[in-house]
């Protein structure tokens, strides 16, 4: 009687990659299209007028480069470190370390020597840019290995990445940052997060899907609290810094950008509000009067700054 040999599980992992695969997984992992998050750096220098000095656009481009950099070396660390995790989910067994194309050692070097190269180039801007940035990774780091699974700390731990995105392109280019803008900026990330979560416990609710285990320990009631608490603190900050620009820059443009600002908003907030905003990205892509909303406030605040 011929004997069956039983077959190996998990024997995907095992494979061999080829450079090619392994290069294409390595690109896939340090997510390029996660970079676009990044353009905050320049909020401060276009929000200080300043963003056609050369020297000051150059100090944002490397903020921006510095932000790249650790941004992805955040995905490698946390791809690796959830690896088994990720193996078990039926979506996310296809990012590249969970399907075995980098092995988990070389996930944690190149996150590592990413992390490195951050700081390095920021060291070579200024020191306030290192600190921004080390403060960026660690709490990065503290959310990889754990604290994501802590509720109301992992809302402000990835709230806090946007603002230190904004926080670097002032400290790189040595321009003073507002207070109002910054907690405008702070609460506005917030109002956003806490909407992707929303969405994310409502298709859970809805579905059963499967969710981050912090979620559990959150209802659609304190979310809907603390999304709707935000963006009442953001029109309330925004309003002030407006008010902050006509006295800087003498004209009323800044105060006229508060209609198209809290109009997108409140457009954005009847997603939230439906349960649709886990994709922000999507929303904004599809959404047509979100867009011209989105150019009108650019607009009066381009003519607040620079006319």
């Amino acid at each position: 009687m011929t004997k069956v040999e039983p077959i190996a599980p998990a024997q995907e992992h095992r494979l061999r990659p080829t450079a090619a695969a392994t290069i294409g997984g390595v690109l896939r992992t340090a997510r390029p299209k996660q970079w676009l998050k990044n353009v905050l750096v320049f909020a401060a220098p276009f929000t200080a007028g300043r963003i056609g000095d050369l020297t000051v656009l150059r100090s944002a481009l490397i903020a921006f480069v510095v932000f790249c950099l650790a941004a992805s070396a955040i995905y490698f660390v946390n791809d690796a470190k959830d690896v088994d995790a990720d193996r078990a989910h039926p979506a996310k067994r296809n990012r590249p370390i969970a399907a075995g194309l980098i092995p988990v050692p070389v996930a944690f070097g190149v996150g590592i020597v990413l992390l490195l190269a951050a700081l390095g180039v920021a060291a070579a801007q200024n020191w306030q840019l290192v600190v921004v940035i080390a403060v960026y990774e660690g709490v990065q780091l503290g959310y990889c290995f754990g604290l994501k699974h802590e509720p109301v700390i992992d809302l402000c731990i990835v709230a806090s990445g946007f603002l230190l995105r904004s926080i670097s392109g002032g400290v790189a280019a040595n321009i003073p940052l507002s207070q109002w803008f910054l907690l405008t900026t702070a609460f506005g990330s917030l109002f956003m997060v806490s909407g992707k979560r929303y969405a994310e416990i409502r298709l859970f609710n809805q579905t059963g899907a499967e969710i981050r285990s912090s979620l559990r320990k959150y209802s659609a009631s304190y979310l809907r609290f603390v999304w709707a608490t935000a963006v009442a603190v953001v029109i309330a900050t925004y309003c002030q810094w407006a008010f902050q620009l006509r006295e800087q820059f003498g004209t009323t443009w800044s105060e006229i950008s508060i209609v198209p600002f809290v109009i997108a908003l409140l457009r954005y907030a009847i997603d939230v509000d439906g349960g649709k905003a886990g994709s922000p990205e999507e929303i904004v892509l599809h959404d047509r009067l979100l867009q011209v909303l989105g150019v009108a406030w650019i607009t009066t605040l381009a003519l607040a700054f620079y006319f």
